[in-house]
């Protein structure tokens, strides 16, 4: 018989001894999961060129050779985890995309979950160590810890169906469950925290909808709603994030009533503005509050339901037998069991080391100076497996948007048409989540600031000054198709949402005003080199 530290380990983190309910909220959350790796990898298959390739705006390969002559010796395969140091080639990059999005579908059709997420989590892990700028995201961040969770949380084996041989351990579920509350109570600690004035007095939400990184058309009407609505509206999203969610602790009917309250409150959100994969991961964490007596009812009678007569005895694991020596193949039977105990001491290890992580990290977010150990936490960053959250802290007051320019003659200028971002203000707010244009959005950071705090955009400006493809790639289309322009300037405009009387009188989803130049206009010398044509009169414009 098992001592009873023993049996409550195995009982936290052995698969065996899992989760027996919670067999379909681990479906969904699954196939989830795997259509939102595909998202990351679909988007990035179309920029990573552009964004860290050989000639992109911030390439991989300088990066790694920077961290490399800072921390020479294998600690640099720590520091920046990474398949990029293999090679960070057009191909390399590429492949790794690639090899992301097949693996995502084989999540999706549930074919070997473990093998298949892990592939998941190197490939996305790979980039987001290596992009720097253009991976500074607290969604990478969700999607990453997450992700590696699920690598426990997963069935094995190839076919494993539902996983009933092998349900859920209690104790990665409840680390995704951890997580999906942390997104939301970090978030509202920090925007009474932070001392915007805006959370405090409830008017967060009244530009909310045009302020944002990549509005919807939906943003637009709901910006005209009511002002009542909208202080309302910040109310809720206070008491949700620092109240509500605290019902996940509670027993089972109330986390069902609370699963009913955020996910029209998540679907609200994806329709009013593009935040990527962010808030479908968080809706689908959600589903991790139900259980299979909840669920199975709005499953159609033709699917085919867990079938219980395939789950493990709870009681059968902890009657373990002692090898018969005497046995052929005893030492096989002695090598699985030693095997299975070191695989079990291992998960422990891991999941409770992210568990101290991520619970030292709200400690301090409430109480900076508490007496935790660090080394742990430090240990784990580069990963990404363990974070602090904290979105909206700050409202931001303006709308401002970067436009790219060239001109041949120095009078006349065209302008880089964008993909996603606001620029034409007679182009209705798009509907782009969970696709994610990286460039498009660090943009709009960059805009809140001045230019030299924001290294893209002179990097962008000196790569269109040679019309780079892998660049060009990031905008709707290239203005100077036969031959770069002899000047790049960059400038900026504020915008508003126009008013539901001149959207119908002239179609106009927005109106803008000039500000003046953003960053030094430059153009390349007879020697090759680049030179400054024009600074800018002011840095901080856009304050």
């Amino acid at each position: 018989m098992e001592r009873s530290p023993l049996k409550a380990i195995r009982w936290l983190f052995d698969s065996e001894r899992g989760a027996f309910d919670h067999l379909i909220p681990r479906w969904i959350f699954l196939r989830a999961l795997g259509l939102i790796y595909f998202s990351a990898f679909f988007s990035l298959i179309f920029q990573i060129g552009g964004l860290i390739g050989p000639q992109g705006i911030l390439p991989a390969a300088d990066f790694l050779v920077a961290v490399s002559y800072k921390f020479p010796g294998n600690i640099r395969f720590w520091l920046a985890p990474t398949l990029l140091w293999f090679s960070a080639s057009s191909h390399m990059l590429e492949g790794i995309c690639w090899a992301g999005m097949i693996a995502s579908l084989l999540v999706v059709i549930n074919i070997w979950p473990r093998v298949t997420l892990f592939i998941c989590f190197i490939c996305f892990l790979s980039f987001v160590a290596a992009a720097r700028d253009f991976a500074g995201y607290q969604s990478d961040g969700m999607l990453l810890e997450a992700g590696f969770i699920a690598l426990f949380f997963a069935p094995r084996g190839m076919r494993p169906g539902w996983g009933e041989a092998s349900p859920p351990s209690r104790a990665s579920m409840w680390l995704l469950q951890w997580e999906w509350f942390r997104i939301y109570f970090e978030s509202g600690y920090v925007k009474l925290a932070s001392g915007d004035q805006q959370w405090r007095h409830l008017t967060a939400i009244i530009d909310y909808y045009q302020n944002g990184p990549l509005p919807t058309w939906i943003g637009y009407y709901a910006s005209h709603l009511p002002r009542a609505i909208h202080i309302g509206t910040a109310a809720l999203t206070l008491a949700l994030e620092l109240v509500i969610v605290w019902t996940m602790f509670l027993p089972r009917r109330f986390r069902i009533i609370l699963f009913w309250i955020v996910t029209p409150w998540e679907i609200a959100i994806i329709l009013t503005a593009n935040y990527t994969f962010l808030n479908y991961l968080v809706l689908f964490l959600a589903f991790l509050l139900l259980d299979d007596k909840y669920l199975v009812r709005y499953f159609p009678r033709w699917m085919k339901k867990p079938d219980p007569s395939l789950l493990p005895k709870e009681s059968a694991p902890s009657e373990t037998k002692k090898p018969d020596n005497k046995k052929n193949g005893t030492w096989i039977s002695l090598f699985r069991e030693r095997f299975a105990r070191f695989q079990l001491s291992l998960v422990v290890v891991v999941l409770l080391w992210i568990f101290y992580a991520t619970t030292a990290r709200l400690v301090w977010m409430i109480a900076p100076s508490a007496p935790l150990l660090t080394s742990p936490v430090a240990a784990l960053e580069p990963f990404r497996i363990a974070n602090q959250y904290g979105l909206f802290a700050m409202m931001t007051l303006n709308r401002y948007e970067i436009e790219f320019q060239g001109s041949n003659d120095g009078e006349n200028w065209i302008a880089y048409p964008f993909r996603f971002k606001p620029q034409n203000i007679n182009e209705a707010p798009g509907i782009y989540a969970p696709y994610q244009p990286r460039f498009d959005w660090n943009l709009w950071f960059a805009s809140l600031g001045p230019w030299n705090a924001a290294p893209i955009v002179p990097r962008t400006e000196a790569r269109l000054l040679t019309n780079d493809q892998d660049v060009i790639g990031l905008f709707a289309k290239n203005p100077f198709p036969n031959a770069p322009p002899h000047r790049i300037r960059v400038v900026i405009w504020q915008y508003w949402f126009s008013s539901t009387a001149d959207k119908h009188a002239q179609g106009v989803w927005w109106r803008r005003e000039l500000l003046g130049l953003y960053a030094p206009t430059i153009e390349l010398e007879s020697d090759g080199k680049v030179g400054v044509v024009e600074f800018p009169p002011n840095p901080n414009l856009n304050k």
